[in-house]
């Protein structure tokens, strides 16, 4: 356990480092939630419309779309892995006596610490549109999240590594899940408000009681029954992930 520890920090640090130079990245990648959030939230409340069921479009609007912003980077996550793989770079660190399952947790590690700087930063960007912080329910809803941008990093290495070497697999599968992921889940819109058969395919979509839950989170309801739903299928995707990436990297690439 020591060994994997320092290896997973190894491994954090190498992926930190380009992070740390250029922290302006972290801008451009959550350049599409920064959009929705500046331009179709104050069209949401410009209809009036009482999403929230109390009257603030904000409280519901913004936690969903820090889940969009979950969805979008950790599904992506894989494209540098993808990367070093065609280029060899990944190949002469796996050389090296560190721990095959440290890469993914470092790698997944690098992916949380960035979303959670993100997250921070969308939700000050809310506050001055007419959001009301509620911070305890803001950093559980952050929380939450992560665990499911870590499995979702980490599911986004298995795609990366059964991609290889054209890569055509990982962006067909990515740009064809996430929208109707994002679409599915009510995270711009409400689903009860579509037709039943939209409703029944929400129904099995966990990102949808992850969003549930972190509407609820986000404004304190902390013992609604959707933020049960919400830390279960969050925490099913974490195992999920974390499960077929570490194997996938202990097989061998």
């Amino acid at each position: 356990m020591p060994k994997l520890i320092r290896d997973t920090t190894t491994v954090f640090s190498r992926e930190m480092a380009p992070e740390i130079r250029s922290p302006i990245s972290i801008l451009f990648t959550m350049g599409q939630p920064l959009l929705f959030l500046v331009l179709f939230g104050p069209m949401l409340v410009g209809t009036g419309a009482d999403l929230a069921g109390d009257g603030d479009v904000w409280q519901w609007f913004v936690p969903g779309i820090l889940v969009m912003m979950c969805l979008m980077g950790p599904l992506s996550a894989g494209h540098s892995m993808l990367s070093e793989l065609n280029g060899g770079q990944l190949e002469r660190f796996l050389v090296t006596p560190i721990s095959r399952t440290s890469i993914i947790l470092g790698r997944t590690g690098k992916d949380t610490v960035t979303l959670f700087a993100q997250a921070i930063i969308l939700t000050a960007v809310a506050i001055p549109l007419g959001m009301r912080l509620h911070l305890p329910g803001a950093l559980l809803t952050m929380a939450l999240l992560i665990v499911m941008a870590t499995g979702l990093s980490a599911l986004s290495y298995v795609l990366a590594i059964a991609s290889v070497p054209s890569g055509s697999l990982f962006w067909i599968v990515t740009q064809m899940l996430v929208f109707p992921i994002t679409l599915l889940s009510g995270i711009l819109l409400p689903v009860d408000a579509g037709p039943g058969w939209l409703s029944t395919i929400a129904a099995i979509n966990p990102i949808t009681y992850i969003v549930d839950g972190a509407r609820a989170l986000f404004i304190g309801d902390f013992l609604n029954a959707s933020v049960l739903c919400g830390v279960i299928a969050a925490t099913a995707i974490a195992i999920v992930g974390l499960t077929f990436s570490t194997r996938a990297m202990n097989r061998g690439i």
